[in-house]
């Protein structure tokens, strides 16, 4: 147990975990499978056309991206789209984000010892993991968390920020509901698509409460 705990880990790509002004390619690349899956083929390319990334969804990029291209592509997806639509697709993306660092990122020993721990213990390790790898979706944004009950998840000059930001919502809740806790929920109390200083994200744990995670 002590060895899986320690790989309770999405480890960073060499090379390419530190480019300040780069975030995580699923940003883009799960974007565009839930465009086409849940709107269309000609959607997707609509919105991408306009973001001038098309190349990217018949090439996704292999390696992390600028956060300007994803900034640039978020503001496209709500241009084109009506909002309560564009949210839902980009949380749809987050969670297929969630679902991919689940299959390829963290170790399948490291989710069964966090499956069985403790709801706060586990959701203390899994925001390790999250820190430590807080490049994949904060890009030049300064990250923060604390533990709490609830956890608290900071970024500072979010590059990325969307109306609700419901990309990093979808990641963020995917991965506690399926390693901490079913009934997970995350808030997004402060924006800085609304003119905060930092996105903040609160994820509850155990919670029976339908109103845990309003606005």
């Amino acid at each position: 147990m002590a060895q899986a705990l320690q790989r309770v880990s999405t480890a960073p790509e060499p090379a390419l975990a530190h480019k300040a002004s780069c975030v995580g390619p699923n940003a883009a690349i799960q974007l565009g499978h839930a465009l086409k899956d849940t709107l269309g083929d000609a959607t997707a390319r609509q919105v991408f056309a306009a973001a001038g990334l098309s190349a990217w969804l018949t090439q996704p990029p292999g390696e992390m991206i600028d956060e300007v291209h994803v900034a640039r592509l978020f503001r496209s997806l709500f241009g084109h789209l009506p909002d309560h639509t564009a949210r839902t697709i980009a949380a749809q993306a987050g969670m297929r984000t969630a679902d991919y660092l689940l299959r390829n990122r963290i170790p399948r020993p490291a989710q069964i010892v966090l499956k069985v721990l403790p709801a706060n213990s586990a959701a203390s390790l899994l925001l390790r993991a999250i820190t430590r790898n807080a490049w994949t979706f904060a890009g030049s944004g300064t990250f923060t968390a604390h533990p709490g009950p609830p956890v608290v998840i900071e970024v500072a000059d979010n590059p990325i920020a969307m109306p609700g930001c419901s990309w990093h919502v979808g990641v963020f809740e995917r991965l506690f509901r399926v390693l901490v806790s079913s009934d997970a929920c995350v808030s997004h109390p402060k924006c800085c698509h609304d003119g905060a200083s930092a996105c903040r994200f609160e994820v509850h744990v155990n919670v029976r409460s339908s109103n845990a995670c309003a606005p």
